[in-house]
């Protein structure tokens, strides 16, 4: 299938998890993919080296989404070689667990920098490109502590929590444009990023799940393609759950 047959993508946090299903699912669908990635070189060079058969249409960055600077970096390069964009994927972000009253304010600084700012500084860039085609599909990877919360977790909640507001407030903005903006909300999605809760912890959260199980990151990358897509074009402010009904 080449659903997205020519069309660039940038996605953050690329080269693992999640990101890294999206970004294969791009690149199936014959799409263009410019992945960035934090600080896991590693990663990102085995990534690499696993999609040489997609005809070098991977392309990773490495880049601090937190930093303002980096960011606008990124997107004077991206100018120069594709131009535009076509759709933004926000996926990166990450957890400093830890109770509110024992958080030190570097714990919730970083998740809010990087969950939220980088989100921020993303789409800011990402929207002036995709205004010159008068097109474009945003998709910011969001999560259910936004809305139910769970204890430890403020500076995570409140991060992805902000994203829910960045979405449906740029969505307005940017309408007349033919720019959708919309967030999926994974639940326990089975990768590195719940890799040290303890056994009893996973027990536990499993039972709070209808369906009894962590979805897949596959299941994730099908709705990002879908809000890509030109099907999903009077689709935007919303929030898709990817959860199994928690």
């Amino acid at each position: 299938m080449n659903d997205f047959a020519g069309q660039k993508v940038v996605i953050t946090g690329a080269s693992r998890g999640i990101g890294r299903a999206i970004s294969i699912a791009f690149l199936e669908q014959g799409a263009t993919v410019i992945g960035i990635y934090g600080g896991n070189k590693e990663a990102a060079d085995v990534f690499q080296a696993e999609c040489v058969h997609h005809e070098g249409r991977l392309h990773l960055h490495q880049c601090d989404i937190s930093d303002p600077l980096q960011v606008e970096q990124f997107f004077t390069l991206i100018e120069e070689e594709f131009d535009t964009i076509d759709v933004l994927v926000n996926n990166a972000g990450i957890r400093k667990d830890k109770l509110l009253a024992m958080m030190d304010h570097d714990s919730w600084q970083q998740v809010i920098d990087i969950n939220l700012g980088g989100t921020f500084s993303m789409c800011r860039h990402g929207v002036l490109l995709m205004l010159k085609q008068k097109y474009g599909r945003i998709i910011n990877i969001t999560s259910p502590v936004a809305t139910i919360g769970f204890a430890g977790q403020t500076n995570y909640g409140a991060s992805k929590a902000g994203q829910i507001g960045l979405t449906r407030s740029l969505c307005k903005e940017v309408a007349r444009k033919k720019i959708t903006v919309n967030c999926v909300s994974p639940g326990f999605i089975d990768t590195e990023l719940i890799a040290d809760l303890s056994p009893d912890q996973i027990k536990a959260y499993k039972k709070t799940v209808p369906m009894r199980r962590f979805g897949k990151v596959e299941e994730v990358a099908a709705a990002v393609l879908f809000l890509a897509s030109k099907d999903a074009a009077y689709i935007s402010g919303s929030v898709i759950d990817v959860n199994g009904g928690l």
